[in-house]
C-alpha cells in the first residue's frame, strides 16, 4: 500500500536539533513511507547523507545552494570536490538520489558579479549531476528568465529533476514542463494568496507534480506559524485534490509513483524497477 512521499525536507535544520531523533520515530510510524533530506551546503550535505544512511526510508541530496555558495573561491572549490567525493563514495548505497539543492537566488543578492556567480557554480553543479547521472533539485527564487536560460543552455531536459518549490507563473511552469521536469508542490498551496500556485497546479498534468513540505519551513494551513513537518501532507494532498477535482487517493498514489521515478530509489527496499 502506498502511503506519502515527502521529496523534500532539511531533517539537518537547527529547529530539530532538539528532537531529531523523536521526529524521524514519529515519521516512520506514520503515513510517511518515504522521505528526501536536502543538502544545501556542504555541511548539510554531510548530514543528510549521514542521517539517510541510518535509517532505509530517508534518502538524500547532495549540493550547495546559491546562499551557501562561499564568498572565497578556493574554499568554494574545495566544498565543490568534496560534494562530488561525497556522492562517488556513496554510489553503491544509492542513497544519494540527486544534486541539489541548486540554483539561483536573487531575493537577497542586487549585485551582478556575485549573481554571476551563482550562475557559474549552478551550471558546474548542473554539469556534476550529469556526469553522475543524477536528476537536480533546483533553488530559483526572483531568478525566473536566468534560471530558465541556464536551464535551456545546459539542456535540463537531459539531466531531469524537480523545480523546488516552484513559484513561477503557467507559462514558466510550461517551458519545465516540456523540458520533462517535476515541479515541488508544498504547503504555500494552502495559503490564501496562493492564486498563481493554484494556477499552475491546475495546468500541470498529475504526472509532472511531486509533494514536498520543505520542514521545518513553509508549514501549511491550517498549521501555519508552527514548525513544518512531513505529517502536515495530507493538507497539501487535499488542495491538489480539490483544484484537480480527484480523490486524495488518486493524489497520493500518482505523487509517490513520480518522486520514485523522478529520484530512481526505492529499488533496494520496495522492489520498483524505476
Amino acid at each position: 500500500m502506498l502511503k506519502f512521499f515527502d521529496s523534500h525536507a532539511h531533517l539537518d535544520d537547527e529547529k530539530f536539533d532538539v528532537d531529531r531523533k523523536k521526529v524521524i520515530s514519529e515519521i516512520e510510524n506514520s503515513d510517511i513511507a518515504c522521505f528526501v533530506t536536502a543538502g544545501y551546503s556542504l555541511e548539510a550535505s554531510k548530514k543528510a547523507v549521514k542521517i539517510a544512511n541510518q535509517y532505509n526510508f530517508i534518502y538524500a541530496t547532495c549540493g550547495i545552494s546559491p546562499n551557501d555558495i562561499p564568498q572565497d573561491e578556493e574554499n568554494l572549490w574545495k566544498e565543490i570536490l568534496e560534494i562530488e567525493s561525497i556522492v562517488k563514495s556513496n554510489k553503491d548505497s544509492k542513497k544519494i538520489v540527486a544534486i541539489g539543492e541548486i540554483g539561483l537566488d536573487y531575493y537577497w543578492e542586487k549585485d551582478p558579479k556575485a549573481r554571476a556567480n551563482q550562475q557559474y557554480w549552478f551550471r558546474r553543479q548542473m554539469n556534476l549531476a550529469r556526469e553522475k547521472k543524477l536528476p537536480i533539485v533546483i533553488h530559483s527564487r526572483d531568478a525566473a528568465k536566468d534560471t530558465l536560460d541556464i536551464a535551456k543552455e545546459e539542456k535540463l531536459s537531459e539531466i531531469g529533476g524537480v523545480v523546488h518549490c516552484f513559484s513561477y507563473s503557467v507559462e514558466m511552469a510550461r517551458e519545465y514542463l516540456n523540458m520533462g521536469m517535476y515541479l515541488g508542490i508544498g504547503g504555500v498551496l494552502t495559503y490564501k494568496n496562493a492564486r498563481v500556485l493554484k494556477e499552475v497546479v491546475d495546468y500541470a498534468p498529475m504526472d509532472r507534480l511531486v509533494l514536498e513540505t520543505d520542514s521545518p519551513y513553509l508549514t501549511p494551513v491550517p498549521n501555519r506559524g508552527k514548525r513544518n513537518s512531513s505529517q502536515n501532507l495530507p493538507y497539501v494532498v487535499m488542495a491538489i485534490a480539490e483544484i484537480k477535482g480527484i480523490t486524495t487517493k488518486e493524489v497520493e498514489d500518482i505523487t509517490w509513483e513520480n518522486a520514485v521515478k523522478m529520484y530512481h530509489c526505492l529499488r533496494k527496499y520496495y522492489g520498483h524497477s524505476y
